[in-house]
């Protein structure tokens, strides 16, 4: 038992040397280019017009981070099986495994976050563009 024990263990961490390609690639991105786009966000302009601009780069960009979090989830998921194991061997292993998990959660939640954001501030910008026209329009039907 123990002997497969230990094989099992060990095909898990060839496994996860393949699919570390896969983590580091991700989390490069994510690193380099997805928390960059995303700190941009923060700050949406004033007016409608600049508003749906930048909701339409954000768009771009969210259809490209989701295909970063969709293949990061992937992976993880063929790694679901490191949660039996406890050995020392495979203790860094799990520890880089986490590492990898945490940084796609938080990315992909303030990503999620974002693309709400700024859905609904693009909503109210337009609300009360509309309540901006309805009510000059009645100025000017009161002369």
């Amino acid at each position: 038992m123990l002997s497969n024990k230990r094989i099992q263990e060990l095909e898990l961490v060839m496994e996860f040397e393949k699919v570390e390609g896969c983590f580091k690639e991700v989390s490069s991105w994510i690193e380099n280019v997805g928390r960059k786009r995303l700190k941009e966000t923060i700050n949406l302009d004033d007016s409608l017009e600049m508003l749906l601009q930048a909701q339409k780069q954000f768009r771009e960009f969210d259809l490209i981070a989701s295909e970063y979090c969709r293949r990061g989830q992937e992976a993880l998921k063929k790694m679901d099986r490191w949660e039996d194991f406890s050995s020392v061997d495979v203790h860094s292993y799990r520890v880089k495994l986490q590492t990898y998990k945490d940084q796609l959660e938080e990315f992909c939640t303030q990503l999620d976050e974002n693309r709400h954001r700024i859905c609904e501030t693009v909503r109210l910008y337009e609300f009360f563009d509309k309540v901006r026209r309805d009510i000059c329009s009645m100025g000017e039907g009161v002369e």
